[in-house]
């Protein structure tokens, strides 16, 4: 009848109202996620490049906080809003798609991690020789070179997860 037929439309138009929020905040937490990561990994980059260290001081100081904020924050939105947008579509957790997903996500995550502790190392170093008014010295450069040796795994895995997420190709 026809209550049966409204009651049907109504929970389908619940679904598809969640499933648009749940895809809303999954794309603007991946922006934030991919923008900012890009964008502190670019400053610290170029501030490094300067080899002064009262502007990597500075520069660092912003880039870790941001990161903690933002990154930090939209790296845990990510997984639970996809997690809720599998849900709603109906994909199986071991499609092959997001089986490589859920694997780049998690080696992408073991890159920042250990990103963001060598940024704050990195800005320390810095900061301590402006304080002592000496030049950077080998383990900063040390630090950095392992800094940008981790960014493009974790770089390089967000580009193809962008592309599965897309493509949703059967892998195997």
């Amino acid at each position: 009848p026809a209550a049966d037929r409204d009651s049907r439309r109504d929970r389908k138009q619940s679904l598809m109202d969640s499933y648009l929020i749940a895809k809303t905040v999954h794309i603007i937490s991946s922006t934030v996620l991919f923008g900012f990561g890009a964008g502190t990994a670019w400053y610290f980059w170029n501030a490094h490049l300067t080899r002064d260290p009262a502007t990597i001081a500075s520069v660092g100081a912003m880039v870790v906080r941001a990161d903690w904020i933002f990154t930090g924050s939209s790296g845990i939105v990510q997984p639970a809003s996809g997690l809720w947008l599998v849900h709603l579509a109906g994909y199986p957790l071991d499609s092959s798609w997001l089986v490589v997903t859920l694997l780049l996500y998690g080696l992408a995550f073991a890159c920042w991690a250990p990103v963001v502790w060598l940024q704050i190392k990195a800005q320390r170093l810095a900061a301590a020789a402006l304080a002592e008014g000496r030049p950077l010295g080998a383990d900063y450069e040390r630090t950095m070179r392992l800094w940008f040796a981790l960014g493009w795994p974790a770089f390089l895995g967000l580009i193809a997860i962008f592309w599965l997420m897309v493509a949703k190709p059967d892998l195997w």
